[in-house]
């Protein structure tokens, strides 16, 4: 198989070192444009993410494997993995000043600079990615390369609100971050920011205050993140100036709205069952949308196995597993990234494939409050005509 080498349970074994083609986006413009004098190439990485990897998704298909039971221990045991991920992170600090160098000199127009910044930001948000892998672990060490990894988008409230409240709430109406059915994107962005940023903000202060600490406090997970945050940015600042701050928040937006729409497509308008006594059931595989792309699944550390992911968030990436109880989406992330920026062409796609894991049941779905009737009037006749 593929990347297997003697003794492995795992045949992707050594195709996950690919994960930091990612982080080497920033490294690659300047040698790309020098070398083939096309300008292009400061935006490189919106070409591969949106361009590149859907057409390589499309080519090389699905996975299809999983890992057995009796490798979980060895795999998640396999230090390996873990440095797949921990390089990373000092792959994208050296990016960022790379471009920071750029950004404040004169070389580029401000067209070429803005390439970069989106090439960065989309670094910056799959590192969020890289942050969300180690922030569920256990480890210290982990633990704070997730905060580490979060200071680039300056998203570090993230830490806390996916751990302790996305976790908690997924595919419910509390949670912000889970997608309603006849919600566009553009509507739940502003709704899954502002509510993610105050859940954050108030469960860290009660579990500040279990613990008998201030929220002005060096055990403040937020401030810990914040202010590696303000370590990095202001060291950039005092090195290259002020020139530097405007590109520096624009890839830190786009690394957070990367991630934000990758949580719209990974929930949307689906809805955990409710207990005989209201309470909402424990999160299953049929409760966030599944994609096997193998292209994808390699360069986001096996993200798209989201089933998996939270019906058991302890397990590592390289242990999780696809599943035939969990809705499947019809293309990887990237692709799915790019329709639901156009609303109608997501709802044309997506609530069918809804519709259909719920056999028609509209009722089931986590529906947009203000468009329930609509909605459940639209779909009324959708199980006889199925």
């Amino acid at each position: 198989m593929v990347g297997k080498r003697l003794g492995s349970p795992d045949p992707k074994r050594h195709l996950w070192v690919l994960g930091l083609i990612a982080p080497g986006c920033a490294l690659l413009p300047s040698q790309l444009v020098l070398h083939t004098k096309l300008e292009v190439f400061w935006w490189i990485g919106p070409i591969i993410i949106l361009i590149a990897i859907p057409v390589l998704d499309w080519v090389v298909g699905e996975d299809g494997t999983n890992p057995r039971d009796e490798d979980y221990e060895l795999l998640s045991n396999d230090r390996y993995y873990r440095w797949c991920t921990y390089m990373f992170l000092p792959i994208q600090v050296v990016g960022l000043i790379i471009a920071a160098c750029m950004w404040a000199g004169d070389d580029l127009s401000v067209l070429d600079k803005l390439g970069l910044a989106a090439t960065l930001g989309f670094v910056s948000g799959i590192g969020i990615n890289a942050a969300h892998e180690l922030g569920h672990r256990v480890e210290r060490l982990e633990r704070w390369l997730s905060k580490m990894a979060l200071a680039q988008s300056a998203y570090g409230h993230f830490f806390v609100e996916h751990n302790k409240g996305h976790h908690a709430r997924v595919a419910t109406p509390d949670d912000p971050a889970s997608a309603r059915m006849g919600e566009s994107l553009w509507e739940f962005l502003p709704r899954s920011v502002i509510g993610g940023f105050r859940s954050a903000i108030r469960l860290e202060g009660e579990r500040l205050r279990r613990k008998g600490h201030r929220w002005f406090s060096v055990h403040n997970h937020i401030l810990q993140a914040w202010a590696m945050t303000v370590v990095l940015f202001g060291g950039l600042l005092a090195v290259y100036g002020w020139r530097v701050l405007p590109y520096l928040l624009l890839q830190a937006v786009i690394g957070a709205g990367l991630l934000e729409t990758v949580n719209y497509v990974e929930h949307y308008g689906l809805l955990r069952r409710r207990r005989p006594n209201g309470g909402w059931a424990r999160c299953s595989p049929a409760d966030s949308w599944n994609s096997d792309r193998l292209v994808t699944n390699i360069f986001m550390f096996h993200l798209q196995r989201h089933s998996d992911h939270h019906a058991n968030p302890g397990r590592r990436y390289q242990t999780l597993r696809t599943s035939e109880e969990a809705p499947q989406l019809p293309a990887g992330y990237a692709t799915m990234i790019l329709l639901a920026v156009f609303p109608p062409l997501w709802r044309a796609v997506m609530d069918p494939r809804l519709l259909a894991h719920y056999a028609g049941d509209v009722s089931r779905a986590n529906i947009q409050p203000r468009k329930r009737e609509r909605i459940l009037a639209e779909y009324d006749e959708y199980p006889a005509a199925a």
